[in-house]
């Protein structure tokens, strides 16, 4: 299974927020959208970091209240690792799980197209399994 598989069932939106916006306002976009991570974005397409739940909280840890007013850029992963649609959903989990990253931006010639979680990848697992035991309860049946 590819990665746009996964993005063909779960869709193409990506929540963004610019590299000036508040902690504050991200939080806004978390919970308005009920995700973990948002790109950050200038624009919507280009990616200068990504910013999940995780980070803000212990970021809030270390710095305190005075942290919402900041801007986003003050606390994102400037270093993004991303994934192409044509990629395997395979060996992206195994990136993700040696990494120990949730989210991965989708890029396709330089442009932000799609975000997968790791509950996309699991997810697309289960189905996949799901698929091979009904084709092999079908062969023991002797279904054609």
């Amino acid at each position: 299974m590819r990665i746009r598989d996964i993005l063909r069932r779960k869709g193409d939106t990506v929540a963004t927020v610019g590299p000036d916006a508040t902690v504050r306002q991200l939080l806004a976009v978390l919970a308005e959208h009920n995700i973990g991570a948002v790109v950050v974005s200038p624009d919507g397409t280009s990616i200068s970091g990504i910013v999940s739940e995780r980070d803000v909280v212990r970021r809030l840890h270390d710095r305190g209240a005075g942290l919402l007013d900041r801007p986003v850029s003050d606390i994102m992963t400037a270093e993004v690792r991303s994934c192409g649609p044509g990629d395997q959903v395979e060996d992206l989990r195994r990136t993700m799980t040696e990494h120990r990253f949730r989210h991965v931006p989708v890029v396709e010639d330089g442009r932000l197209t799609g975000i997968v979680s790791i509950g996309d990848v699991v997810k697309s697992a289960i189905d996949e399994l799901e698929s091979e035991r009904e084709h092999l309860v079908g062969y023991i049946q002797g279904a054609p």
